[in-house]
């Protein structure tokens, strides 16, 4: 282990993953009367993150799905995700009887997204596998800090202050999903002329 490697992937996680900015998001979720399990989203968010770690290149490989594929695919669910918390719309509907949304949408897209796991698969070209764990562990120990004091977050800000968060940080996810989108697409269609 090299601790100033597992310093330098945890800020690129910690960035990407970017739990500070979905914030909002959360809080909107929660609004919907939908459940929230900070430690259920925590552990399926690091079990998402570690299996494509050790295994996303076969799995995407396995269904004939390259990582370009697979990050317009998340861009397109981020940039829904936008559009509902800008033009308070519902797009998404849970049709369970059961209101959680600790896997869908928190633990994936938004905290285990296709950004995560493609910058995750970048990560491996420069930097050990178990400096990357380490780093993952630590990102989703600040994810489930965050999920906790979520309703403390909301007391803090009022309604009005999540209202104006929530049109903020719906701008920075459509900007987020669209550059996502962009430096994606057109290696999809690139790779699909070429072949």
């Amino acid at each position: 282990m090299n601790i100033k490697d597992i310093i330098s992937v945890t800020l690129i996680l910690f960035s990407v993953i970017d739990i500070i900015g979905s914030i909002p998001i959360i809080l909107d979720i929660k609004n919907k009367g939908t459940k929230i399990e900070a430690g259920k989203a925590a552990l399926v968010s690091l079990l998402i993150m570690m299996i494509f770690l050790f295994f996303g290149g076969y799995l995407l490989s396995m269904f004939g799905v390259d990582t370009k594929s697979f990050a317009v695919a998340g861009a397109l669910i981020l940039f829904l995700l936008g559009l509902e918390m800008v033009l308070g719309v519902r797009i998404f509907r849970d049709e369970s009887k059961k209101k959680s949304g600790s896997i869908v949408p928190l633990a994936f897209p938004l905290i285990a997204g296709a950004g995560t796991m493609t910058t995750i698969i970048s990560l491996k070209s420069k930097y050990q596998n178990i400096d990357i764990a380490v780093a993952i562990c630590i990102n989703i120990l600040f994810v489930y800090l965050v999920l906790l004091s979520t309703d403390k977050i909301k007391h803090l800000l009022g309604d009005t202050g999540i209202q104006v968060l929530r049109k903020i940080f719906g701008i920075i996810l459509l900007a987020i999903s669209i550059k996502l989108f962009r430096d994606n697409f057109h290696l999809v269609i690139s790779s699909a002329i070429g072949n």
